[in-house]
Order: C-alpha cells, then sequence, then structure tokens
C-alpha cells in the first residue's frame, strides 16, 4: 500500500511541522504514514567506508585505524540512538495529529538513494525546507530531480488548507497536475486560486477556462486569473495577496512554469515564499 513518507531530521519545530503536515495528509488520504530517519553515510561512514591517507608507519597506521573505527563506531551509535528518539517523538506526536498507520523506519545510507529505494511505495514525501543544512539543503534539489513521486516542502506546519493557489500553464505537465488535484482528496474542502502567468490570447484564455471548469467540476471552488509578468514574481506576489495556505504545481512542464522547477528559479521560489510546496508529478 502506498505510504506518505516524512522525513525526520531533529526535535525542533522544523521536524514537527514536517510530522503535523504529514500527518494530516495520512488521514486525508488514509494512507499508512512512515515517518523516515536517514543517517547519511557521507556524514557517518561505516568502517569500510572510513578516509585513509598520508604516509604513516603500518604499525601507526593500524593503531589509527582502530582509534577511528572506535570513534566512529561511537558517533554512529549516538547518532543512531538520537535518530530513534526523534522517531519515537514524532510517531507519539502523528499518533495525538490522527495519522492512519503511522509507523518509524531508520536507514544508515546515502539520503536521496534512500527515498529513491523507496519511492515505489510512496504516494507524497514531505520534507522540511530548512532540514539538512539551509532553505535548500544539500538534498532537497537532488530529491525533487531524482524523484517521480508528489514532493511537499514546509516549514510549518500544514493542516486543513483553507486556500490553495495551483499554477498552471497549459502544458501536459500542469494538466496532469491539475487532473492530479481533482482526482484526490488531499485537497478537498480548500479554494483554489488557479493562476496562469502569460499573454492574454484566446488560446491561453479557452485553456484556463477549461482548467476552471474541470476544478468546479470535481467539486472545488475556484477563481482563475490570467497575469502578465515574470513567473515567480507574480507567483510570489499572488501568494502573498491571497493570504494562501499551499502552492501546487506540476514538476518539469515545458513553457515558462518550468523555470519554477528548474535551476535558480527553483531557488527563489523555496527560499522567499513562506508557503508550503506541493510539487505533483
Amino acid at each position: 500500500m502506498s505510504k506518505i513518507v516524512a522525513c525526520i531530521d531533529g526535535m525542533g519545530a522544523l521536524s514537527e511541522a514536517v510530522c503535523d503536515t504529514a500527518a494530516w495528509a495520512s488521514s486525508q488520504l488514509q494512507a499508512p504514514l512512515s515517518l523516515l530517519h536517514v543517517l547519511d553515510r557521507r556524514e557517518f561512514p561505516t568502517e569500510d567506508e572510513a578516509p585513509l591517507s598520508g604516509t604513516i608507519g603500518l604499525g601507526a597506521r593500524e593503531a589509527l585505524l582502530e582509534e577511528l573505527a572506535e570513534l566512529d563506531a561511537k558517533r554512529a551509535k549516538l547518532a543512531r540512538e538520537q535518530g530513534r528518539v526523534m522517531l519515537a517523538a514524532a510517531l507519539e506526536r502523528a499518533q495525538q495529529d490522527g495519522a492512519f498507520e503511522p509507523s518509524t523506519v531508520q536507514r544508515h545510507d546515502d539520503f536521496v538513494t534512500t527515498l529513491q529505494e523507496l519511492q515505489g511505495e510512496t504516494r507524497l514525501l514531505v520534507l522540511g525546507k530548512g532540514s539538512h543544512g539551509d532553505a535548500l539543503g544539500v538534498h532537497i534539489e537532488p530529491t525533487i530531480r531524482a524523484l517521480h513521486r508528489p514532493i511537499m516542502l514546509t516549514d510549518k506546519p500544514l493542516v486543513s488548507p483553507k486556500r490553495f493557489l495551483l499554477a498552471f500553464d497549459g502544458s501536459a505537465t500542469s494538466r496532469k497536475a491539475l487532473q492530479m488535484v481533482a482526482d484526490s482528496p488531499l485537497l478537498k474542502g480548500a479554494a483554489c486560486s488557479l493562476v496562469m502567468v502569460g499573454p492574454s490570447t484566446f488560446d491561453t484564455r479557452k485553456e484556463l477556462e477549461s482548467a476552471e471548469q474541470q476544478l468546479a467540476d470535481a467539486g472545488f471552488e475556484v477563481s482563475a486569473e490570467l497575469l502578465a509578468g515574470e513567473v515567480d514574481e507574480v507567483i510570489l506576489e499572488q501568494l502573498a495577496a491571497q493570504q494562501t495556505d499551499l502552492l501546487v504545481m506540476g514538476a518539469y512542464g515545458h513553457s515558462r512554469i518550468r523555470q519554477l522547477l528548474v535551476g535558480s528559479t527553483t531557488s527563489t521560489l523555496v527560499r522567499r515564499s513562506n508557503t508550503p510546496l506541493l510539487l505533483l508529478r
């Protein structure tokens, strides 16, 4: 059964936000919640991966190796124990939040590789925007490129959003995202701001009207706008102006919206937006 996978990386407000958001999604979708903590091998290498260099003598080298191995083993053990404590706290919180069949998983491997291995059973991946480093971290952009599953990025709890903004450009990718929103129970009950950025032509207006009707037929309250300007700036302005709880978009489109998901504009949006982001594919 496909699961909601939530990456837990600490015991602060960010992990709580990830946990709460994932628990809400799990409840909405009636999908089991898997709380995942990855002990990254780059930071905590296994004994046979410990780096060696220098030209010290054989005896001294063996003694140093033993010391390093002991230190690495102690660090890894402490990190595993810390991870278990994190997961236990997250599990208790998820249960209180009403998550569907919550469980925990701990892995000692490369972060992105782990997620790729799990994506066959992943329905939605939830990541903290500030986890594993800065706003984009060392993992978020590689994860977006590597995975072919919906990804939720958040730095605040998302529970029962009242309004979401759906960025639409008429491409096959954005139409697929539109269909996923219409078919999924995840956002049912929330109002939709449907935004298309581009020139006002007969074709673009017709595409927008068709998208608006599709969402309305699925039971959404929809307001649709066709706006001119730079895609990222327009989206950010609309998020602020409409007090939107969530930004939703298709990943890797073939027009101007693609700029939001590949390259510098992705970084701009994640860093500058105070709104959780759902990437659909």
